[in-house]
């Protein structure tokens, strides 16, 4: 059993950068989803869409400048053994502005720029750059 569902789709991303693959597969969740369109909204991934084979999956597209990829790093923070909460004063910028934070608040998941605008705090889920 799978104790950290949004840890392993970072990593399938993260991985099929490393290999070049042009996509990524993982099993489908809406907050997963949530976590996709933001990096897709941000300009880290082509697409990401629901597929339904077997089982409902989200498939991504991954995105490519010549034979660099768009994402450096993508940085789990939060996880299920240590939560890790953050007000909204408290919301760093990643890499001086260049990346971005993913967190899960009470208005839905957002970028912590989103956050920091709306004045609400939350957990912080990832880092990407």
């Amino acid at each position: 059993m799978m104790t950290d569902p949004i840890a392993d789709m970072l990593t399938r991303i993260r991985n099929a950068y490393h290999v070049r693959k042009p996509e990524a597969t993982f099993p489908f969740s809406k907050l997963k989803m949530k976590i996709c369109e933001i990096l897709v909204r941000e300009g880290y991934l082509e697409k990401a869409e629901a597929v339904e084979e077997k089982h409902p999956q989200i498939m991504v597209t991954l995105k490519y400048a010549g034979r660099q990829g768009a994402l450096e790093s993508i940085k789990r923070i939060s996880k299920p053994g240590s939560r890790y909460y953050v007000q909204a004063a408290d919301i760093k910028k990643v890499l001086n502005g260049y990346g971005v934070s993913v967190l899960s608040t009470s208005k839905g998941i957002m970028t912590g720029k989103e956050a920091r605008e709306a004045k609400l705090g939350g957990e912080l889920i990832c880092e990407v750059y």
